[in-house]
């Protein structure tokens, strides 16, 4: 960013703090007057105005503009127009949320203000967590499928440890989809579009006699993927990627034997059997050439043209996601404490996920996973029990909770290594060592040279077959309360103590027994003269004079030699191992609000808060050069690999404000968040690593509006200015030029953090003809430049881009059927979701490697379609 846009910059930064923070007199004596001027816009069977949006943020029903929180709240019509069937597509209204996805559509992330966990490791919890119908889903991939009716979402920004049941540090997406009624209906939905689209939905709702009723939904979407596959001589046959074929049903029960009771049972079950995800090219390097040379095809992008939307891989990117779970949600207004409501909550949940993958993302027979459950799997298996008593006197509205979580996750990991995978290492350390040298005929029998072994033996097989059971079990409770001081200043205070116990068992195994690796290792576990020597010959008779180098030297060529025989998954080391580790902590958070309510229509807060997200530990092969995990790159396992708790202390100051009779809502807050043992979770090329950083702090400005001018016309819009960045401490020699990966971290700007993202939308209904009416929405987001990569290689750099949807529909005003036009990324506008490393392919940190490739996942293009629905 340049001097001249960060001063522009800032001083937008300033005048829209003023706006919001600072509104001046006359402007709330305007607010307090509007309440007496008659608007002409309300409708009887609609809020009468916006002011009357009412959020469960706070446990209980409060209006939008009470509640002393960033929210961002989104309505069933909202998200109907925008087209949102899952939580990532959500992102397109909500200023400051980014939602990606990497090599499944499992392993997908939130954040919220530049703030979240990278999703490809199961043992790092999420920042942002995702409840829906009141049960948290254990990390983020698990809550991303359809959910089906939705009837709001509540995106709450900001630790919000104590009011829901599990901690979070950045902040909550809170889902409630439709509940029964006492009303029969039906509704039916058919959609199709390009790529071969075609979607059906139904949705049944009937009392049971007077105290009871059952609602039921199914969904089934099928969909041709949208990148082109180029399969080389397989065995993958798949010649599309990013398909969609998934089917869900849903049930809910509602009983209500008394005014006083009710309880509501769901059931739910959803399968996904798609190919998801192959990268793309976007920067390639030597290391291609050397694909290319083992491949019956070429083996990699000719050159780096991402979207033209062609991979290559010539293994299966198969998934299987199975997600089922039950709840009952019981809520009793109970005789106790001045008729104060008792809420339970008991769910269990079941999820699986079963994914494919070719490690080399080429079509060459390098490095891969078979969709088997017992090579390929992550599962958790979860029990939640949550209880709330809630209740208000004349001063006081108070909430006494308490949250139970027994977790298991089973995750199997596994790297099979393909015939080219020898050949491959052979001509790429060539290369390093001389360029000259990899192009020469005897290249892909290196390794076979310096390990002693037949050629095509060094490596084969069944490389890395490792089984991870974690137990966790999280006990709180917790407490939030509003003391109304007067009638124009409420203070309230939260209050959370969290204990958390995690168990995990390792066991690690090398089924072809790593023969590459363990040639070159003596009884006493050092390299043995005679591996030296191989060495030695096999260069010297290449050209290379290994026995005149200085010796320093010769050590780097053969530590080089080593490494890249033991990497993790041909690791001798690790074979027959077996570690359990235990964790525990006991961690206190909690939160003081101060609201005060200038007239009726201008609301401004304060809001102190420190929030707490658990330790855990990667489930992932790790070593390093002395067994620590914090150490080096080295060949010795690490046994010890947990890392601690995040914390986050969190300042906010904002304003609420109705404007207009209710008509316009100018919503604003300014923020400063800091982290303590941020929880980073980054792959260097051959594995994810886990690192603790000392500091993050994320600050700025986050503005909304909702604006309804004339009756049918609906102006939506925010725009939000977060810096956040990384400290200046180093921790480990990982943070350290030239050689550590994440050198580039200290002081900068953190991945996916946009210094600007804004959102716009307009919709708008007009009645026409006998009981007719038209809708039209259009809608963007904005995101400004940011990086994509963990370790912000600057060829993972996301320029800035907008994202715009567009929906234009016909039919009953009574919604007896209704036909839609749309567009999803109308602009076919390009961008990567996540940039990465090309596996095996990016062989040194340092910027501008002429042999580092590089790969990235894509964000979606231009879908379009017709949607029909009906109802009565």
């Amino acid at each position: 960013m340049t001097a001249s846009s960060k001063q522009r910059n800032l001083l937008s930064l300033a005048v829209v703090a003023v706006l919001v923070q600072f509104p001046s007199f006359a402007f709330a004596q305007e607010a307090q007057q509007a309440p007496g001027q008659a608007t002409g816009n309300a409708d009887e069977d609609q809020p009468k105005t916006l002011g009357a949006i009412t959020v469960t943020a706070q446990k209980r029903e409060e209006q939008l503009q009470d509640v002393p929180i960033a929210i961002t709240t989104l309505s069933q019509q909202q998200l109907q127009d925008t087209g949102v069937r899952d939580v990532k597509d959500m992102q397109m209204l909500v200023p400051g949320l980014t939602v990606t996805s990497t090599q499944s559509e499992a392993q997908t992330t939130a954040r919220i203000r530049g703030i979240g966990t990278v999703g490809d490791n199961a043992g790092l919890e999420s920042s942002v967590g995702v409840v829906i119908d009141g049960v948290y889903r254990p990390r983020n991939g698990v809550g991303f499928g359809d959910l089906g009716e939705i009837e709001r979402i509540e995106v709450l920004k900001g630790p919000q440890g104590t009011v829901f049941g599990k901690n979070t540090s950045a902040g909550v997406i809170n889902v409630i989809t439709r509940r029964p009624n006492h009303e029969t209906s039906a509704e039916a939905e058919l959609t199709v579009g390009n790529y071969g689209a075609i979607g059906v939905s139904g949705a049944f709702n009937s009392p049971l006699g007077e105290k009871a009723a059952f609602r039921i939904f199914g969904t089934q979407r099928k969909r041709d993927g949208f990148i082109d596959v180029h399969t080389g001589a397989g065995p993958r046959r798949e010649t599309d990627d990013f398909d969609q074929n998934y089917h869900s049903l849903r049930g809910q029960l509602l009983i209500e034997p008394t005014d006083d009771l009710n309880i509501n049972f769901i059931a739910d079950y959803t399968s996904r059997e798609e190919n998801c995800c192959v990268g793309v090219t976007t920067t390639r390097g030597r290391t291609g050439d050397i694909v290319n040379v083992l491949s019956p095809d070429e083996g990699v992008a000719p050159m780096a043209r991402p979207f033209r939307r062609e991979a290559w891989s010539n293994r299966s990117t198969e998934q299987d996601i199975k997600d089922k779970g039950l709840s009952a949600e019981v809520n009793w207004n109970t005789p106790w404490f001045g008729g104060a409501t008792l809420t339970s909550i008991t769910a269990w949940r079941d999820w699986g996920s079963i994914n494919g993958l070719d490690f080399d993302f080429s079509s060459a027979d390098i490095l891969y996973r078979n969709a088997q459950k017992d090579e390929s799997f992550t599962g958790f298996k979860t029990f939640t029990q949550e209880f709330r008593l809630t209740g208000a006197t004349d001063k006081v509205d108070w909430m006494f909770g308490a949250f139970y979580s027994d977790e298991d996750l089973t995750r199997n990991e596994t790297y099979r290594i393909g015939n080219a995978y020898e050949p491959y290492l052979s001509i790429a350390l060539l290369s390093l060592i001389n360029p000259a040298l990899g192009g020469s005929p005897t290249a892909p029998r290196f390794l076979a040279d310096v390990t002693g072994r037949p050629q095509g033996t060094v490596f084969a097989g069944l490389g890395a077959l490792d089984r991870y059971k974690q137990n966790s079990k999280s006990f709180a409770l917790f407490t939030n309360n509003t003391w109304h001081a007067t009638e124009a200043f409420d203070l309230t205070v939260g209050l959370r103590y969290t204990a958390e116990d995690k168990e995990l068992d390792s066991r690690y195994s090398n089924p072809n027994g790593s023969p590459g690796c363990a040639s070159y290792f003596g009884a006493n576990g050092q390299i043995s003269p005679a591996a030296i020597g191989r060495i030695g010959a096999a260069l010297t008779s290449r050209g290379v004079p290994f026995a005149s180098l200085p010796a320093a030297q010769q050590q780097t060529l053969i530590r080089q030699i080593v490494g890249y025989s033991c990497l993790p998954w041909a690791n001798f080391a690790h074979n027959g191992r077996a570690t359990h580790q235990e964790r525990d902590e006991k961690e206190w958070s909690g939160t003081i609000k101060a609201a005060y309510r200038w007239n009726d229509n201008v609301m401004g807060y304060a809001s102190v808060a420190r929030g707490y997200k658990a330790g855990g530990f990667n489930l992932d092969r790790v070593q390093s050069n002395n067994g620590l995990s914090g150490g080096t790159d080295g060949m010795i396992p690490v046994n010890d690999t947990s890392f601690p708790g995040e914390f986050v202390d969190s300042y906010e100051l904002g304003t609420k404000t109705t404007w207009l009779g209710g008509n316009l809502l100018l919503n604003g807050s300014l923020f400063y968040q800091k982290y303590e043992d941020f929880q980073l979770n980054s792959f260097l090329g051959t594995s994810f690593v886990v690192r603790s950083i000392p500091e993050v702090i994320s600050k700025g400005v986050d503005t909304e509006i909702l604006w309804q001018p004339t009756k049918g016309l609906l102006l939506q819009g925010g725009l939000m200015y977060a810096d956040t960045r990384y400290g200046d401490e180093r921790p480990t020699a990982d943070f350290v030029a030239p050689a550590g990966n994440l050198y580039k971290l200290p002081g900068s700007q953190v991945s996916f953090a946009p210094y600007w993202s804004g959102t716009a939308a307009v919709t708008y209904e007009h009645p026409f003809g006998n009981n007719l009416v038209a809708r039209f929405n259009i809608g963007a987001k904005y995101m400004s430049e940011y990086n994509t990569g963990s370790d912000l290689d600057p060829e993972k750099r996301q320029g800035d881009y907008t994202v715009v949807n567009a929906r234009i529909g016909f039919g009953r005003a009574d919604k007896r059927w209704m036909v839609e036009l749309w567009a999803l990324n109308a602009t076919d506008a390009e961008y990567a979701q996540v940039g990465f490393d090309a596996p095996l392919q990016n062989v040194s940190p340092a910027p501008g490697n002429p042999f580092n490739s590089y790969n990235a996942f894509l964000g979606a293009p231009r879908t379009y379609g017709v949607t029909f629905r009906f109802g009565y």
